[in-house]
């Protein structure tokens, strides 16, 4: 069997799906080919049920908080199963949001594993598409004019702490977790293995974070990631740093496992379960790439500012090109893919515009330079810093853990970077990117009326602050 598009995707995930949306509202016949689900890893593995269960914990940590706010409660207790159950239903939910929008736009939905075939009797450039249904299925084969490659990723694996599902695990199989351990060792210390420790230490466990660099958060402001490693030491969370796995063992009788590290000297830890967050690896394997000329660089698919490959007709989005691999920037990439197929004028993005968050408890978000680059980037900065302490929104809700940065060009005023770690940093950035967008100046910043009393507010006090003359501090 065989069937003509003029866009066949490879992945449902963020990019795909919405790559595909974009492309049928534009007139476009599209199918998507998917081995699993559409929504892909943000809806069933990633983003979406991973802070469902932060936010379960975070009402379980603030609820013991209550009586400052006057509230008594007795006998807390944090109930997993029903946190899980609450987490599936709200992917299911938005899975079944997604498909809807597939429908509605007559998208065609494929599974199996889509293969690139190179020249034949179908196209004289490689891409017809191939799918395996499975042993006892015949192949179907999709004539698509253009491909998008949206693969995606999964996680990274080390060869010194092989995962077996049970006492070594990763990101896929700790959402899945049925009993809450005693105790955790998160190996990596970026953002998917801080959001963990913070969720983790919220619902009892004792937590040890291991880093091979001297800091957490490498990509984050200096004075960001400093403060979120002592917002969560001082709530319990251990931290061994400039470190490498050396070996394990583990003791089923015990049902625990050991890890033995080395710092200055060889050390052991004893605990139920090992968590990999070591990052994440493109799906470029076994999809065909080899029929065509598209070229790879550390398993990432390389492309231009359109995301487009050297086969000019298949472009490649999402995380399957590296960068910066988040949700956000997958579905802006199909976009800007789609748009650049259908020979409109695409806005092309700019990394520098690209907020990033981390949801931990204190929440992190971020756009643009960090001081330490802007300054090896050569400018002259202006630095501004306002606390959420002198916050009268901060004080009101009770989390006043935390601060704003703001790094600008002390020549032109525009706005270099935004850092915010603190209560509802993720919802606050938005406002960085619009100003990156728009490449704001600090003076505008200053200018802008914001409500009172609001979080926002702490935008005119730090740009306020900027050039020394702040209000409320």
């Amino acid at each position: 069997m065989s069937k003509e598009y003029d866009l066949v995707i490879l992945g449902g995930g963020t990019g795909g799906y919405v790559a595909a949306i974009k492309a049928a509202q534009s007139g476009m016949s599209v199918a998507i080919v998917e081995q699993d689900k559409v929504g892909g890893t943000c809806l069933h593995k990633g983003c979406i049920p991973s802070k469902a269960l932060l936010q379960s914990a975070n009402v379980y940590r603030e609820t013991k908080e209550a009586a400052q706010f006057g509230v008594n409660v007795e006998d807390v207790s944090f109930q997993l199963d029903i946190a899980q159950k609450r987490k599936t239903e709200i992917v299911e939910k938005l899975y079944a949001g997604v498909q809807a929008l597939l429908k509605k736009g007559n998208i065609s939905i494929y599974k199996g594993k889509g293969r690139i075939l190179g020249p034949s009797i179908f196209s004289p450039l490689p891409g017809t598409i191939s799918i395996e249904h499975g042993e006892n299925e015949e192949n179907t084969m999709l004539i698509p004019k253009y491909i998008i490659i949206a693969t995606g990723s999964q996680p990274k694996e080390i060869a010194t702490l092989p995962v077996d599902g049970t006492y070594i695990v990763h990101s896929d199989h700790i959402l899945q977790l049925e009993e809450i351990p005693t105790s955790v060792a998160i190996i990596g210390g970026g953002v998917i293995g801080i959001e963990w420790a913070s969720l983790l230490q919220d619902i009892g466990v004792q937590v040890t974070v291991f880093e091979t660099a001297d800091h957490i958060l490498m990509t984050e402001d200096k004075e960001i990631r400093t403060h979120v490693q002592r917002a969560l030491e001082k709530r319990g969370v251990d931290f061994e740093t400039n470190c490498t796995i050396d070996s394990y063992s583990i003791d089923e009788e015990a049902n625990n496992i050991t890890i033995t590290y080395i710092d200055e000297t060889s050390k052991q830890l004893t605990v139920d379960k090992v968590l990999l967050s070591v990052g994440r690896k493109a799906n470029t394997d076994d999809i065909g790439l080899e029929n065509t000329n598209i070229k790879l660089e550390h398993g990432n698919i390389q492309t231009n500012e359109y995301f487009q490959t050297e086969e000019s007709h298949i472009y490649a989005v999402g995380d399957c090109i590296g960068g910066l691999q988040l949700a956000h920037v997958a579905s802006a990439e199909g976009m800007v893919a789609v748009e650049h197929m259908l020979k409109e004028q695409p806005h092309i993005m700019q990394e520098l515009n690209v907020p990033r968050c981390i949801y931990s408890f204190p929440e992190v978000g971020a756009i643009g330079l960090t001081e330490e680059d802007a300054r090896n980037a050569g400018y002259d900065v202006k630095i501004g810093r306002f606390p959420y302490q002198a916050n009268g929104k901060a004080l009101i809700k009770g989390e006043t853990e935390g601060f704003i940065k703001l790094i600008s060009d002390k020549e032109t005023d525009d706005i270099l970077g935004i850092h915010l770690v603190g209560p509802q940093a993720t919802d606050m950035i938005s406002e960085g990117s619009l100003a990156k967008l728009l490449d704001a100046s600090t003076f505008e910043f200053q200018n802008v009326i914001r409500p009172h009393p609001s979080l926002s507010e702490v935008f005119t006090e730090v740009a306020l602050e900027a050039d020394g003359k702040p209000i409320h501090l």
